[in-house]
C-alpha cells in the first residue's frame, strides 16, 4: 500500500485525486494540505471531496506531516511546487509532478532533487494523451520532412499558461522524430503577412475558452492528403489516475527522473 499525500487538496483537480486515492487498491491517502487560510484547512479530505468521511485533516503545512506518506502529488502552481520539491528532496519523499509552466530554473532544481530522490514529472498522466505521444512519434517518423505539422490544444479559461505543456510535449516528440529542436522550429500562432511556410517549422494554436477540460490534435499536412491524430479529455478523472498509478509505482523505484513513458512501459516497446 502506497501512502499519498496531495497539496492543492482543495482545489478541483485535489478533490479528484481525494476520490481517485479511495477507489485504488493499492494507495490510501494519509495527508492533505491547502494554503494557509484556506477555507478548507481542518475539514475532512473525504467530506472535502464529497466522498465521506476519510478521518484525515486537511492541513495547511506540508512540512508538519512530512513523515505522514511515501509519496506526493502535485498539481498546484509552480512557485509552490519550487518549495514542496525542496522539501521533499530533503525528506526523501518521492514526488509526483504534474503542474505546468514551470521556468528553466525550476525544471534544473526538478533534476537536482532526482539525483536524491525518485520523481515522476510529466506534462500530462493521461494514460491516452501518453499513448498519442507514442504515436506521434511514429506518425512522424514515417512522414519525414513531406509534410506539414501544426498543433492544436484548447482548455478552459482559467488556464494560466500557453501553450499547453502537452502541446509543447507533443511538440518535442515530433521535433525529436524528425531531428530538430523545438526551440529552433516553434511558431506560436501567426498574425499579418508570414510569407510561405517553411516546412521545418512546427506550429502552435492555443484556444482558452468555457468549460474545456483539454484537447490536443495534430495535423500531418501533406500534398492530397493529412493525418490528424486527436485526443479529448472528458473529465479529470483520466488525469488522477494515471498520476496515482504514478505515485504506485514510483514508490518502488529508485532516484531518477521519471515520465509517464516509463510508468506505462511505454519506451521499451
Amino acid at each position: 500500500m502506497t501512502n499519498i499525500a496531495i497539496v492543492g487538496a482543495a482545489g478541483r483537480m485535489g478533490k479528484t485525486l481525494i476520490e481517485t486515492i479511495l477507489n485504488n487498491p493499492h494507495a490510501t491517502l494519509t495527508a492533505a494540505v491547502e494554503q494557509p487560510g484556506a477555507d478548507a484547512v481542518g475539514a475532512d479530505a473525504g467530506e472535502l471531496a464529497g466522498v465521506g468521511h476519510l478521518g484525515v485533516s486537511v492541513t495547511d503545512s506540508l512540512e508538519g506531516v512530512m513523515g505522514d506518506f511515501d509519496v506526493l502529488i502535485d498539481f498546484t502552481i509552480a512557485k509552490a511546487t519550487e518549495a514542496h520539491v525542496a522539501l521533499c528532496a530533503s525528506a526523501g519523499k518521492k514526488l509526483i509532478i504534474g503542474t505546468t509552466g514551470l521556468d528553466e530554473t525550476q525544471n534544473a532544481q526538478i533534476a537536482e532533487a532526482a539525483r536524491q530522490i525518485a520523481i515522476v514529472y510529466a506534462p500530462n498522466y493521461s494514460v491516452g494523451v501518453n499513448a498519442t505521444f507514442k504515436l506521434l512519434d511514429v506518425a512522424a517518423r514515417i512522414f519525414g520532412d513531406t509534410v506539414d505539422v501544426e498543433i492544436t490544444e484548447a482548455h478552459h479559461r482559467h488556464k494560466v499558461d500557453a501553450p499547453s505543456g502537452t502541446a509543447l510535449k507533443m511538440g518535442e516528440v515530433i521535433a525529436g522524430a524528425l531531428g530538430r529542436d523545438l526551440s529552433d522550429v516553434a511558431v506560436y500562432g501567426r498574425e499579418g503577412y508570414t510569407g510561405e511556410r517553411d516546412r521545418q517549422t512546427i506550429g502552435f494554436t492555443t484556444i482558452r475558452g468555457g468549460d474545456i477540460i483539454g484537447e490536443h490534435q495534430v495535423m500531418f499536412a501533406g500534398q492530397g492528403e493529412r493525418l490528424e491524430i486527436t485526443h479529448r479529455a472528458q473529465s479529470r478523472g483520466n488525469f488522477a489516475e494515471g498520476a496515482v498509478r504514478a505515485a504506485v509505482w514510483v514508490s518502488s523505484e529508485a532516484a531518477g527522473l521519471y515520465d509517464m513513458q516509463d510508468v506505462l512501459g511505454l519506451k521499451d516497446m
